[in-house]
């Protein structure tokens, strides 16, 4: 097992399927006290979009490049994507018939600036750091002032 540099701990949340959503994200830098949270809320997406735009800005996040990354994830959407291989079949057909290709296209290249691990894990089983990201991811999907995804509306709020 590769020495982990950075662990990154993420979680997504969505009240309806597009719905108010939102993603959390908890970033150690191992062997120090170092930590890092980041939340963001939509007005509307939907949970998997959140599960992995939470991976997303956790990856960005990192200003080293090659860096050693341990993800962990409740989100069999992210986790098996990228280690059952499929998202690289995904790639080859230009994402063709799958949902979420601009997020795929934007996580592939913080992907591949860094050396990444993904480790599943049962959602809502009292992990700490997973349970701080639901917790943020929840926040975050509840505040006044909510962003807009692109995919589901304009700027304006009219459903795309």
């Amino acid at each position: 097992m590769t020495s982990h540099q950075v662990h990154i701990y993420t979680d997504g949340a969505a009240k309806g399927n597009p719905g108010p959503s939102g993603y959390g994200v908890v970033m150690e830098l191992v062997g120090t006290p170092h930590k890092k949270e980041y939340f963001e809320g939509f007005r509307r997406s939907t949970n998997n979009r959140m599960e992995l735009l939470a991976v997303i800005v956790g990856l960005e996040k990192l200003k080293t490049p090659n860096m050693f990354v341990l993800v962990v994830s409740d989100s069999k959407y992210v986790v098996d994507a990228v280690e059952k291989k499929w998202l690289i079949g995904w790639e080859k057909k230009g994402f063709k018939d799958r949902k979420n290709p601009d997020l795929w296209i934007r996580f592939l290249k913080a992907y591949r600036k860094h050396k990444v691990d993904f480790k599943w894990i049962k959602g809502h089983s009292n992990h700490i750091q997973n349970e701080r990201c639901d917790a943020l991811a929840v926040m975050a999907s509840q505040q006044e002032k909510l962003s807009v995804d692109v995919f589901y509306e304009n700027e304006d709020g009219k459903l795309l």
